[in-house]
């Protein structure tokens, strides 16, 4: 059965009862502040339709969708890339509130996953057509995220990245310069997973947890066809070199990838993963937080209302 609504969105005929928040990651993208916020006001007056848009930038983005949702409008969007629409997102988790897309980042992986358009007029027609679906959201330890959470090189990548933007590079110098850096290193990771009835130990470079299930092989790596069935997936390699990881890459590329006896993957609905660590770094959908094992995930099914097309082709307006 599909988790599919229809919002009460006002028609041109009425004014809302209260007006759509919109937080804007001023830092997402290459877009020009003045011309997104333009373009918004008028996309929305003219679906009379009042937004309150709020610039924000990096760390201001979680208070201004914190006092959004402290509001009493329907709608909060997210206008940025995946940190951003993440951020908004796990303010409006247990409250009765409904997340809009705006996707301006790089990547924009939760709204290809759910097939938001990409072009900023064609994404803000799909929160005036008012169509509500509800997805899972991941949990780590009281943190939640919509796309992915990952320990080992990735956190250690984000983190060596970031002292390289201060140092005033641009992201993606930055982000190859950071993977050159920790794929010298190679650090390993030794976690004790508990998944359902098994234990898994292991000395890894990295395990990855995704909100539903991934497409792990073929040009579609990365994607996913479902966000509401409920499960956490795990994916994971055990003492494999750099060379072996490179191997990986290619056989998830081009297929073979689920042969490989290095390379676990499993669904489950809650993971526990330990350490002899006091502290880890945990990735959660590009951002990085230091806690303390263990490590408890789980899924919140159906904990997020998104406006987002009907089906897999987007309607026209």
């Amino acid at each position: 059965m599909k988790s599919e609504l229809q919002i009460g969105l006002p028609t041109p005929s009425r004014e809302p009862s209260a007006p759509v928040e919109v937080i804007f990651n001023a830092h997402s993208g290459l877009n020009d502040d003045a011309d997104v916020v333009a373009l918004l006001t008028r996309i929305f007056e003219e679906s009379h339709l009042t937004a309150r848009i709020q610039i924000a930038k990096g760390d201001e983005v979680d208070y201004c969708a914190r006092r959004a949702a402290a509001t009493d409008c329907e709608i909060v969007v997210a206008a940025g890339g995946d940190g951003t629409i993440s951020t908004v997102a796990g303010t409006l988790i247990g409250k009765n509130k409904t997340l809009g897309v705006l996707p301006l980042g790089t990547l924009n992986h939760f709204a290809k996953d759910l097939n938001i358009p990409l072009e900023l007029e064609d994404a803000a027609r799909i929160i005036i057509a008012g169509h509500v679906r509800e997805v899972d959201v991941g949990e780590v330890n009281g943190h939640f995220f919509i796309n992915n959470s990952s320990l080992g090189l990735y956190p250690s990548i984000v983190r060596e990245r970031q002292k390289k933007q201060r140092l005033g590079y641009r992201k993606w110098p930055a982000f190859l310069w950071a993977s050159l850096a920790v794929l010298k290193r190679y650090p390993f990771l030794a976690v004790r997973l508990s998944v359902d009835d098994q234990e898994i130990v292991s000395w890894t470079p990295f395990v990855f947890i995704g909100n539903n299930e991934y497409e792990m092989e073929t040009f579609q790596v990365g994607s996913r066809d479902c966000l509401d069935a409920g499960l956490l997936s795990l994916y994971m390699t055990h003492r494999i070199s750099r060379f072996g990881l490179l191997r990986l890459a290619l056989r998830a590329l081009f297929g073979g990838l689920r042969e490989e006896r290095d390379f676990t993957e499993l669904c489950s609905r809650e993971i526990w993963i330990e350490t002899r660590r006091t502290v880890l770094n945990v990735a959660m959908d590009g951002e990085v937080i230091a806690m303390h094992p263990p490590l408890h995930y789980q899924v919140r099914p159906r904990a997020l209302r998104v406006l987002a097309p009907k089906g897999k082709e987007v309607s026209s307006f």
